[in-house]
């Protein structure tokens, strides 16, 4: 699997003539020559791993030159081009894991470049395997991964600077591919579902980022990972499972899965207090129905709801604000046990995040589900088709706006 997209990002030239120069994008703000870099990245991605032969025109951009008029401009650009490098590559690292074949990425294998990509970097990895996972109690993981002859995994990572007041928790979804289990979902378009991994994938990629760029906060984050296939041990329709936490959940929908990995996920991370808890997941097609293709919904508590919104305006990611009706939590209980992993049809993407807010307590906490922009099958702005990396910006934001407090 290509590690980065591009072999070297940016590479400063002074111009022959400097008297006759004029300096990079005159008269703007390093805030806009930032942004400019940060887009002229993200721009020059391309994937092209299993295809044979490559057109120049369909190979990834290595090289980036920028010019600059002397020393004094140079030294002031140095630090916008390093953060536009590290973003870029956190966006890129998405979008290779979410355009990876489902056949090369498991979860054993994504926890495995999880533990590469920190190697170098000041982040621990522990990683629960199947049998981990079921003494542990996450029933969750454990029952949607069931029914795949490549079985689950959660992975915790932790970037702790020594000065840091501030603690960050992330949860991603990370189902590797997803049929829907025995709830088969229809053949047409299935083969997008090999980006059902894109929350984990995005999580993943900020705290990296987050490492890279040595942000002054505590970034723990969850990997939920598990493959959700209709074999002959898979979880059926009407089982009942406990869940970390002690919930008992009646699977009426074994397509309703990524929820379930999701909450055990969301109890661990929220036992640690975090200031902050944000779960990103490509949750529900319901948020598509609602939103469109381009944009996320965001749900949760109201101050985490908001500050992620606010983020996600600040880096151009669209977003939008969801509520949680307090009438869709009474279709979540389930029959013969505390809660069911489906409720009313209308609503469902709510519903689904308020399922998820059985397993918060009272954490400052915020869902947002990226079903419609982590993936595309049209090429539109500095966006190529397949995964997107949509929200991993927002999450580096929010982690930045949070060293500042």
């Amino acid at each position: 699997m290509r590690r980065h997209p591009l072999r070297l990002w940016f590479r400063f030239a002074y111009p022959h003539r400097p008297h006759k120069h004029r300096p990079c994008l005159p008269g703007r703000s390093e805030a806009h020559i930032a942004a400019a870099l940060e887009g002229a990245a993200l721009g020059a991605y391309a994937y092209g791993e299993y295809k044979s032969d490559l057109k120049d025109d369909q190979k990834p951009v290595e090289e980036i030159v920028l010019a600059v008029a002397d020393k004094k401009e140079l030294k002031a650009l140095e630090g916008a081009a390093n953060r536009a490098e590290k973003i870029a590559e956190g966006v890129h690292l998405v979008r290779d894991l979410v355009n990876t074949p489902p056949n090369l990425l498991y979860p054993e294998s994504f926890a495995k470049r999880a533990k590469e990509l920190t190697k170098k970097l000041p982040v621990t990895i522990e990683v629960l395997d199947e049998k981990a996972l079921a003494d542990g109690g996450y029933g969750g993981i454990v029952g949607v991964g069931q029914g795949s002859t490549r079985p689950p995994r959660l992975v915790k990572l932790s970037y702790a600077p020594k000065r840091a007041k501030r603690h960050v928790a992330f949860v991603g979804k990370g189902i590797t591919f997803d049929s829907g289990g025995i709830s088969l979902k229809p053949g047409a378009g299935m083969d997008e579902m090999t980006m059902d991994m894109g929350g984990a994938a995005t999580v993943l990629a900020a705290t990296v980022t987050a490492a890279a760029l040595e942000l002054n906060v505590n970034v723990t984050t969850f990997l939920a990972l598990a493959e959700n296939l209709p074999g002959g041990g898979a979880q059926r329709p009407g089982d009942v499972v406990t869940m970390r936490n002690g919930k008992t959940v009646e699977v009426l929908n074994t397509d309703a899965e990524g929820r379930m990995v999701m909450a055990d996920a969301l109890v661990d991370a929220a036992a640690l207090e975090p200031d902050l808890l944000i779960d990103v997941a490509t949750l529900t097609g319901a948020a598509i129905v609602a939103l469109g293709n381009r944009t996320a919904g965001v749900m949760g508590t109201d101050d985490a709801r908001d500050e992620v919104w606010e983020a996600s305006k600040a880096v151009g990611e669209p977003m939008w604000p969801l509520p949680f009706p307090e009438e869709l939590r009474e279709g979540l209980n389930g029959r013969v046990a505390d809660l069911s992993n489906i409720g009313e049809r209308p609503g469902g993407a709510l519903g689904a995040g308020i399922f998820l807010k059985e397993f918060v307590g009272e954490t400052k906490w915020a869902h947002v589900d990226i079903a419609g922009p982590a993936f595309t099958q049209k090429a539109f702005g500095y966006s190529n088709v397949g995964g997107t990396g949509m929200s991993m910006r927002t999450l580096v934001e929010v982690i930045e706006r949070e060293a500042a407090k």
